[in-house]
């Protein structure tokens, strides 16, 4: 028996959708392998190619080592102008953000619906080893005017793992600590980190699988002690009629899967003459 979904309403999902959802409400995120390796591979490939491009390099045989190595080629004050660099290249790519969806496609629908807004730029994270100027502090996006409707789908270029990855605080930790918020009052993103750090855990998201999680449980990362670099993208999904916040549709996010009874109902008007 399903432990979130009502037996009444478990007729209508298949199993392997009960099983994710489950997973998903348990833990906040699930970690699975692409659903279409071939689209997750033209995008690790133009990444490197792209990379190669802007160091004068040449093609690497091998785009995950040359991407985990790349800390050989950039420096740390460099690496933000790089780093934009190589996301514009890959944002001005018609085919990125389909090949993107199509990685968790099945796991989206699933979890999110079948009529999806999707963020127009994918982001890129490139976290040099030992680099302290990339970090993201514990927090969740909703603290800052995003929809607690939305989910992230995070896809490692390379084998991400320990501080190389990303933490995300245990779902009941994480109520305990929204629940006492004020208790952090006039006290900084570090105070909260060490409260919830013996209990976080870094995700293991190696190449050739993503990661979805809900970006309105606490998450970040630290400093990479690994020695390799990490690279990661991250895109927001969230159904097309729920709620929006500062992210606004025709702004941040776009259509992507709107259906046709949708479309012809968003487009229908009564003809003149009935009453309201």
């Amino acid at each position: 028996m399903s432990k979130h979904i009502p037996q009444s309403l478990s007729p209508f999902f298949q199993p392997d959708e009960i099983a994710l959802t489950e997973a998903f409400l348990d833990q906040a995120h699930v970690i699975r392998p692409a659903e279409d390796r071939a689209a997750l591979d033209r995008i690790q490939r133009h990444m490197a190619h792209t990379a190669a491009s802007l160091l004068d390099r040449p093609e690497p045989d091998d785009p995950l080592v040359f991407l985990d190595g790349i800390h050989e080629h950039v420096s740390v004050e460099k690496l933000n102008d790089f780093r934009l660099a190589v996301f514009r290249a890959m944002n001005d790519q018609d085919w990125l953000r389909p090949a993107y969806f199509s990685v968790a496609r099945q796991a989206l629908q699933t979890l999110v619906g079948n009529e999806l807004s999707m963020q127009r730029r994918v982001n890129l994270s490139i976290q040099l080893p030992n680099d302290d100027s990339s970090l993201l502090p514990v927090h969740a996006d909703v603290w800052s005017g995003d929809s607690p409707y939305e989910v992230v789908l995070w896809i490692p270029i390379v084998d991400c793992f320990a501080t190389k990855s990303m933490y995300i605080a245990p779902p009941d930790l994480d109520r305990e600590i929204q629940e006492r918020f004020t208790d952090f009052e006039g006290r900084s993103a570090e105070d909260i980190w060490r409260r919830i750090e013996p209990h976080v855990r870094f995700l293991e998201v190696p190449y050739g699988s993503y990661l979805l999680f809900s970006q309105n449980v606490m998450h970040g990362n630290r400093v990479n002690i690994e020695p390799t670099t990490r690279w990661s993208m991250n895109c927001r999904f969230k159904s097309v009629m729920s709620p929006y916040a500062d992210k606004r549709l025709g702004e941040f996010f776009e259509p992507i899967t709107l259906r046709p009874a949708t479309r012809l109902g968003l487009e229908y008007k009564l003809p003149g003459g009935f009453q309201e």
